[in-house]
C-alpha cells in the first residue's frame, strides 16, 4: 500500500504567505544589512571600501552552490526534512555572522548563509509544485511573489531601524529570529508535500545524464549563462548601491529610499512581464529588454562623458536599466527549462548553480572596479547587454523576436 503526505494544514491564504516568508528568508539576507555595510567594514577592518562587497556576494556564492544538492536531496527525503534542517542551519550561520571577530570569519559565515537558504529557491516552487498544478501554481507562486517583491525594497528600511536600535550585529540576530519564525511555522504548521511513492532514489546515472542534458543542451545552457549576466548586474548595484549613493551623491540620510525608487522599477517590470508574456511571448520580451537595456547604458555613458551625472539622473537610468533587467531575467530562465522540462529538478538545481555562480563572477568584476563614480557600473551594464545579445543570437540561430518550438 503506498502512503500519502500528510493531510494539508495551511489554508490558501496562509500558504501564500508561507511560501513568501520562504522566499524571504532568502531576500533579506542579501539586502538586509546594507545599511550596515560601512560600519562592518570599520569595525572589522575591511582591507578597502570595496572589499565591504563581498559581505553581499559571498552569500550569493554560497547560494549557488547550494542549489546543486537540495533538488536532488528534496527528491529522494521529502520537503519538509530539508526544510528544516537548512533553516535550522541558517539560523546558525546568522548567529555565526553577528558574532564574527573578523572580517574573513564574516565572509565564511556569509557564504555559509547563503549555502543554507538555497534550498528557499528549490523547496518554496517544489512544495508549490506538489499542492498545485497549472494555472493554480501560477497563481499562487505570483500571489506569493507580489509579497515576496516587497522585501527587497523594504529589507534596506528596515536594516536602517534595527541600526537605530542596536549595532550592525543586531542586524543578524534580527535575520536568525526571522528564520526561527520561518522554522517554528514550518515544523508546526508545514506536513510533508511529497508521497512517498512519488520520492525518487538518488542515482549518480540519472544525474550524470541529467546534468549531461542540461549542459549540453544550447537553450538550456545559454539562457543559463544569458540569465547569469543580467543578475550579475543586479548583484553589481546591490553591492554597490551603498558607496554609490552614500560616498559619491552624498545622500546617506536617503539611501533606503534612493535604493527603494531603483528595485520597484524592476519589481514593476516583474510585475508586467507576468502580465504581457502570455501574449507577447518571452522572446519578444527579453529580447526588447536586452536592446533597451544596450541603449540605456549607451545613454548613461553619454551623460557620464559629457560630466552632467547627477543623483537624479542616475537614478532615472539606473531605474531603467533595473527595469530591462527585470524584463529578461525571468524570461532568460523560463527558455533556459523550455528543453529540460522533464528533468526539472535537477535542471533547475544546476541552472541555479550556473545563474548564481556566474552573477557572482560578472557582480564581483563590476563591483571591484568601482573609482568613486558611476563608470563601471554603466559600462558593466553595457557589456552585460552586448554578451546577452550574442548569446541570445547564438542560441536563437541568428532569428529574432520568433516564437518557436524549442527541440528537446
Amino acid at each position: 500500500m503506498t502512503q500519502s503526505p500528510t493531510p494539508f494544514a495551511l489554508g490558501r491564504r496562509e500558504f501564500v504567505a508561507f511560501i513568501a516568508a520562504i522566499m524571504a528568508v532568502n531576500a533579506l539576507g542579501v539586502d538586509l544589512m546594507l545599511p550596515a555595510l560601512p560600519a562592518i567594514g570599520a569595525e572589522l577592518h575591511a582591507a578597502t571600501a570595496n572589499s565591504r562587497q563581498w559581505i553581499v556576494t559571498a552569500y550569493v556564492f554560497g547560494f549557488g552552490i547550494g542549489q546543486l544538492a537540495y533538488g536532488p536531496l528534496a527528491d529522494r527525503y521529502g520537503r519538509r526534512p530539508i526544510l528544516l534542517v537548512t533553516l535550522v542551519g541558517f539560523v546558525g550561520a546568522s548567529i555565526f555572522a553577528a558574532s564574527s571577530a573578523t572580517f574573513t570569519a564574516l565572509i565564511c559565515a556569509r557564504i555559509l548563509q547563503g549555502l543554507m537558504s538555497a534550498s528557499t529557491r528549490v523547496l518554496a516552487v517544489a512544495i508549490v509544485r506538489d499542492r498545485y498544478s497549472g494555472r493554480q501554481m501560477a497563481k499562487t507562486v505570483s500571489l506569493a511573489q507580489m509579497i515576496f517583491f516587497l522585501v527587497p525594497i523594504l529589507a534596506p528600511s528596515i536594516g536602517q531601524v534595527l541600526l537605530g536600535i542596536g549595532p550592525w550585529r543586531f542586524i543578524f540576530y534580527a535575520l536568525a529570529g526571522f528564520a526561527a519564525f520561518v522554522l517554528a511555522w514550518s515544523a508546526l504548521r508545514l506536513p510533508e508535500t511529497l508521497a512517498i511513492e512519488r520520492r525518487v532514489a538518488i542515482s549518480l546515472t540519472s544525474l550524470r545524464a541529467a546534468y549531461r542534458l542540461t549542459l549540453t543542451n544550447r537553450y538550456s545552457i545559454g539562457y543559463a549563462i544569458a540569465a547569469s549576466l543580467t543578475f550579475g548586474g543586479i548583484i553589481a548595484f546591490v553591492s554597490s548601491a551603498q558607496q554609490i549613493f552614500v560616498d559619491e551623491f552624498g545622500a546617506g540620510d536617503r539611501f533606503t529610499i534612493l535604493f527603494a525608487i531603483c528595485a520597484f522599477a524592476m519589481a514593476v517590470a516583474s510585475f508586467a512581464n507576468s502580465r504581457l508574456v502570455e501574449r507577447l511571448g518571452t522572446r519578444l520580451i527579453s529580447q526588447a529588454g536586452v536592446f533597451v537595456l544596450i541603449l540605456v547604458s549607451l545613454i548613461h555613458l553619454a551623460v557620464i562623458a559629457a560630466g552632467v551625472e547627477t543623483l537624479w539622473s542616475y537614478i532615472a537610468l539606473q531605474a531603467l536599466s533595473m527595469t530591462c533587467i527585470g524584463l529578461c531575467g525571468s524570461n532568460f530562465g523560463a527558455m533556459a527549462m523550455e528543453p529540460v522540462g522533464h528533468i526539472a529538478g535537477t535542471a533547475s538545481s544546476v541552472q541555479g548553480f550556473i545563474t548564481s555562480v556566474g552573477a557572482v563572477v560578472v557582480g564581483s568584476l563590476i563591483g571591484q572596479a568601482y573609482d568613486g563614480s558611476t563608470f563601471p557600473l554603466a559600462i558593466g551594464y553595457l557589456g552585460i547587454g552586448l554578451g546577452a545579445l550574442a548569446l541570445v543570437y547564438l542560441v536563437e540561430g541568428g532569428f529574432w523576436f520568433e516564437r518557436k518550438a524549442v527541440p528537446r
